[in-house]
């Protein structure tokens, strides 16, 4: 049985799970889902065609599912969609896609916190931090378990790689690379996250691998070209090692380097 407060408004159509939570004038709008034992605090608002997982949480003056800020928007239907389990801290903003039927998506797990911004049809992964006022332009890709620190910016149409780590006040201004540390306003790569590879389970061998790869990619001043060439020769192959050499070849706005 859901907890609605008296003064919430849930507009005719929304679909509302099992045991949701609704605080104090939030507002729920006619074309919104939201899963089962989801909870929206005061003043939180969920709105367009938006769909929440289960167990989430959205704090107060949060805006999900708001109309895309991108100029080349004509109507339609774009919307958003938060996997299950994920926090949505105060005044964040996740903003619909732009084209009709376009989606922005938040996958399970993650946190965003206060006031960070995720604009129109980016692809954020599973078990995201996305810290304080950091701020994502429209279509950028966030892998699984990658983390933002505060204040960061990522242009948009960049992608930050698996298990990456960015540093507050970065300005991602092209792909971060799985697994790798990236810091500055001027952006640099400054070492390989090994700390967030235990954590996640990451084998000793493929520590090891990556921490070569970085050296190569990043130590050694070779032209990119010959740095992938010498890290499929000379670096052991594993499944991480295999995924940040397709990260680098199917990256189209570069690599930071």
């Amino acid at each position: 049985m859901s907890n609605i407060h008296p003064t919430a408004i849930v507009e005719e159509g929304a679909v509302l799970g099992e045991g949701v939570k609704l605080g104090a004038y939030c507002v729920v709008g006619p074309h919104v889902k939201i899963g089962d034992k989801t909870e929206l605090m005061a003043h939180a608002v969920v709105d367009g065609y938006t769909t929440i997982g289960s167990e989430c949480v959205i704090h107060p003056f949060a805006r999900i599912g708001g109309q895309t800020q991108d100029l080349k928007y004509k109507g339609g239907a774009p919307g958003v969609i938060v996997g299950d389990k994920t926090v949505l801290r105060e005044c964040v903003t996740i903003n619909a896609g732009t084209h009709d039927g376009e989606m922005t998506e938040v996958g399970s797990g993650c946190l965003l916190m206060a006031y960070s911004h995720v604009a129109h049809a980016c692809k954020i992964g599973n078990g995201v931090i996305i810290a304080n006022g950091t701020q994502l332009a429209g279509d950028v890709i966030v892998e699984d378990f990658a983390i933002i620190e505060g204040l960061c910016g990522v242009v948009q149409f960049r992608r930050i790689g698996k298990m990456a780590f960015l540093g507050g006040y970065t300005k991602a201004t092209k792909d971060v690379p799985p697994f790798m540390i990236a810091d500055g306003l001027d952006i640099e790569i400054r070492g390989f996250n090994k700390v967030g590879m235990e954590r996640r389970g990451v084998s000793e061998e493929s520590r090891a691998a990556v921490k070569e790869a970085y050296r190569i990619l990043y130590r050694k001043k070779l032209p990119l070209a010959e740095a992938i060439e010498l890290i499929e020769k000379d670096v052991a192959q594993t499944p991480e090692i295999k995924y940040l050499l397709d990260f680098i070849r199917s990256s189209e706005s570069g690599i930071v380097r």
